[in-house]
């Protein structure tokens, strides 16, 4: 069960995950020792899945974001099955999600630039055998992108 001051943590640690345990008690008003055990407990039961490091994709060459809705040529179990398997093999998706409407998978895919996304669509995305069309929405500016849930 979380309860409040687990959500205060949690908040600094969307924010921060370098915090130390100090400087959230600090933050909140309570000793190291409670903090660093909900933090664990938290650890433990999943509510904290993991601490990543975001980079700047612009640094690392990854300047092209990418929305593809993707429609399967049937919609079964194994075609699901198969399309998922397919699609985790390939770093240029970094989020894949089923979805109702007219569509049943939405991908976020990063690349290089146009080019690069082009043999990436001929090469990998176009010729699964699963896949009977594409849409591909190309993002122009990123109004806003954070990792912080409302909690």
């Amino acid at each position: 069960m979380i309860d409040n001051t687990d959500i205060k943590i949690l908040r600094l640690l969307q924010e921060n995950a370098h915090l130390t345990f100090k400087e959230i008690s600090q933050k909140i008003n309570l000793s190291v020792t409670p903090v660093h055990d909900r933090i664990k407990r938290m650890e433990r039961d999943g509510v904290i899945e993991k601490y990543i490091t975001l980079i700047n994709k612009n640094v690392v060459n990854a300047n092209l974001t990418i929305f593809c809705n993707i429609t399967l040529d049937k919609q079964t179990k194994f075609n699901f099955s198969d399309f998922e398997e397919s699609i985790l093999k390939f770093p240029e998706i970094v989020e894949c999600n089923v979805v109702s409407g007219g569509y049943d998978y939405l991908l976020k895919v990063v690349s290089k630039d146009m080019e690069t996304y082009n043999t990436f669509y001929q090469h990998k995305l176009s010729v699964l055998p699963t896949v009977a069309h594409i849409h591909s929405v190309f993002v122009m500016a990123e109004i806003k992108k954070t990792t912080l849930l409302p909690i």
